[in-house]
């Protein structure tokens, strides 16, 4: 990470304002003095603001945080481009688009947008497309790569923006105060420091003193949001091995109560089949038993002494019959 001392920051022209009459009095407390009609910044103030800009813009990379770096000027687009890049935080070092914080949802359609049209010609899609059609859609990729190439990583908010020049970037100060987004600002004596909450006074106009603060932020948030996603993959992977482990003792309990309910079953229908075949075993031994047995006559009757009376009776009927015969 760069170090910016008063070696560093004098040898970069840091200290240089503007011209005495182009001045704000609202930075008349970090002006040091003035030299053949130009205001001198005071470095020792500028060191101090400095580093403490860079530590609250480290501790929020480390966080997990996001920080915009808004430079559309000359002097900061280089930059500006190769240190967001370098940290992976968006950025915006062309024109910025009114709207982009305070209409972020407007902004996120038009984001969706460019990756569409940048899947469609990464596929190969727009040249499939009629002649009219594809330069038109060709247009508009263009147009919205140059205004939203640099954010087209930003699905939320930034927690904090971070501008190299206020009178330039003016609609950013505005959108991110309304917002109460802190915001850390490069402020030349030209400017007004009151709504920047991270103030550095130093000039905005040097390519130098430009690469050399944002160097400076650049790293801190560099190295805060490495040791971020080095944590963050650390619990990723984490979380990872803790969803497999239960994954695994889900199914290892799920195996264990399937074949204990196979068990089950298995014993259950084992217990049924010998009932059947016991039931079916007392049944064919009935069947036997029934069969072996021989079929015995119904026992005789005993034989009723008849009466005399009734002996008789027969005997004295058939003499009738033998005398009314003989009479005839």
């Amino acid at each position: 990470m760069p170090e910016a001392g008063l070696k560093e920051l004098l040898e970069a022209g840091v200290h240089f304002g503007h011209q005495t009459r182009r001045w704000n009095p609202n930075m008349r407390r970090y002006i040091f003095g003035e030299l053949d009609g130009i205001h001198i910044i005071d470095l020792v103030q500028t060191e101090a603001l400095l580093e403490n800009a860079r530590r609250f813009a480290g501790e929020l990379a480390s966080g997990g945080g996001t920080v915009l770096f808004v430079g559309t000027k000359k002097q900061a687009r280089g930059p500006v481009e190769e240190w967001a890049n370098r940290c992976k935080m968006p950025f915006v070092n062309q024109r910025w688009l009114g709207g982009l914080l305070t209409n972020f949802n407007t902004m996120s359609a038009r984001i969706a947008r460019l990756h569409e049209l940048t899947g469609w010609r990464d596929e190969g899609k727009l040249d499939l497309l009629p002649t009219k059609e594809r330069m038109g859609m060709q247009a508009e990729l263009a147009k919205l790569e140059f205004n939203l190439g640099g954010v087209r990583d930003m699905d939320r908010l930034p927690d904090a923006v971070f501008v190299t020049d206020l009178k330039t970037e003016e609609i950013a100060v505005r959108e991110a105060a309304r917002l109460r987004i802190p915001i850390i600002g490069l402020v030349d004596t030209n400017c007004d420091p009151t709504p920047i909450d991270y103030v550095i006074p130093g000039n905005d106009d040097a390519i130098r003193s430009c690469a050399l603060v944002i160097g400076t932020i650049g790293g801190a948030i560099e190295e805060g949001a490495g040791a971020w996603r080095v944590q963050e993959e650390k619990r990723i992977a984490e979380e990872m091995e803790r969803r497999k482990r239960e994954e695994e003792e889900r199914k290892k309990r799920e195996e264990e109560e399937k074949v204990r309910r196979e068990a089950e079953e298995a014993a259950e229908a084992a217990k049924k089949a010998e009932e059947a075949k016991a039931q079916a075993a007392q049944a064919q031994q009935a069947a036997q038993q029934a069969q072996a047995a021989p079929a015995q006559p119904a026992p005789a009757q005993p034989v009723q002494p008849q009466p005399a009376a009734e002996k008789t009776a027969p005997a004295a009927e058939e003499k009738a019959a033998e005398s009314e015969g003989e009479g005839k």
